[in-house]
């Protein structure tokens, strides 16, 4: 295996640590930039996200499934060679599919037939072709199979979910073993990150951690969040779950989320995270800060020539003023929009570059507090 996790040191809960992949080294704890169909939405290159310090990038199972294809972009040489990134990638695995899609869906212990929502037609997928579609793609890391029920879903409905869940991950093991063992894989040192649901119950949540840790996976992940529960809930799930899962291996959080969830989640033990919020919100002109977040739209930014973040090396601020970007979003000019995803994807990253020191530096709790104080203020 060409592939290894060092935990370099801790501060409380708080874990620094460094994943070495196939394609190159991740310092962490580390945001994955969302490349939903291999590219970020908002007119940002794979050369961009080398500028601005990426150092995952992250596609979605599913969604290159139903447009152009997995075994095209296998063809055309995997993920990485299709969008000219050298980088690990990460590739859910379409389960959160099953639950954003639940209009679209039946769901049965083979796997989950969906209405695709580009055409409407029909698409299987279970375990075995979660896997396969992740093997066409050569990503880094393959994400398992899983059903991810609301955070509000009753006991009665969690339990026997859970337990499929866990079913599904032996299959997507073994699955993978084969897949990778085949000579025309691309990439032979895929990882496979397992994912622990439970819902908002300790007990199921512990039990399946537990549960999954003993099947000795290169990564786990806590899944299921950020989709009803209060943050207090999300922090509380984590408390109680995180202490369960290997230590040893990295665990990802997924879908989380803001800069306030990733603080807070860093002093939980948390190491990868990935969110649309930075790229989402950069489309619509709201900007991160250290001081709090900026709606450029608003009016009181038609004369400000101060950069976005004073100080902030993006190649937003480094040339461009508060007023000539909201002038650019407000005459709907792409170039905008791409200068506030610019910024916002930088701002998440080195804001993990911060994390990382303050845990180097034993120096994570004084961060956190300080971090949390400041991007409370009002809009600057």
């Amino acid at each position: 295996m060409n592939h290894m996790y060092e935990l370099l040191t801790t501060d409380g809960r708080a874990r620094r640590g460094r994943l070495t992949t196939v394609h190159g080294v991740a310092e962490t704890p580390v945001f994955m930039n969302v490349g939903t169909v291999a590219a970020i939405k908002g007119g940002v290159s794979t050369e961009d996200l080398e500028g601005i310090g990426t150092q995952i990038e992250l596609s979605n199972t599913y969604h290159l499934h139903v447009r152009t294809g997995d075994e095209t972009i296998k063809k055309l040489g995997g993920l990485h060679k299709f969008m000219s990134w050298k980088k690990p990638i990460l590739t859910d695995s379409g389960g959160f599919q099953v639950f954003s899609l639940s209009d679209l869906r039946k769901i049965k212990e083979e796997g989950v037939t969906f209405r695709s929502h580009i055409d409407g037609r029909k698409i299987f997928m279970g375990p075995e072709e979660s896997m396969r579609i992740q093997s066409n793609l050569a990503s880094t890391i393959a994400m398992a199979f899983d059903e991810c029920p609301n955070a509000k879903a009753s006991r009665e409905y969690v339990a026997p979910s859970v337990e499929r869940t866990t079913r599904w991950l032996k299959r997507c093991k073994d699955e993978m073993q084969r897949l990778n063992s085949l000579e025309d894989t691309i990439n032979k040192d895929q990882m496979l990150f397992g994912i622990n649901q439970g819902a908002i119950f300790d007990d199921i949540r512990i039990e399946h951690a537990e549960a999954i840790r003993e099947m000795n996976l290169d990564g786990y992940a806590v899944g299921g969040l950020a989709v009803g529960e209060t943050h207090e809930e999300m922090y509380h799930v984590l408390d109680v779950t995180v202490p369960h899962l290997p230590q040893d291996k990295p665990i990802y959080l997924m879908g989380v989320g803001t800069p306030e969830n990733i603080i807070e989640s860093v002093y939980r033990g948390i190491d990868f995270f990935d969110c649309v919020y930075p790229s989402r919100n950069g489309r619509h002109g709201h900007v991160y800060t250290h001081f709090g977040k900026l709606n450029l739209f608003n009016a009181k930014y038609e004369f400000d020539e101060r950069p976005i973040e004073e100080g902030c090396q993006c190649p937003a601020c480094r040339r461009y003023s508060r007023a000539y970007i909201r002038h650019l979003m407000k005459a709907k000019e792409m170039l905008g929009m791409r200068l506030c995803v610019l910024h916002n994807l930088y701002f998440y990253n080195h804001m993990m570059e911060e994390i990382r020191e303050a845990i180097d530096a034993h120096d994570y709790e004084n961060f956190r507090k300080e971090f949390l104080d400041n991007i409370k203020q009002e809009e600057g």
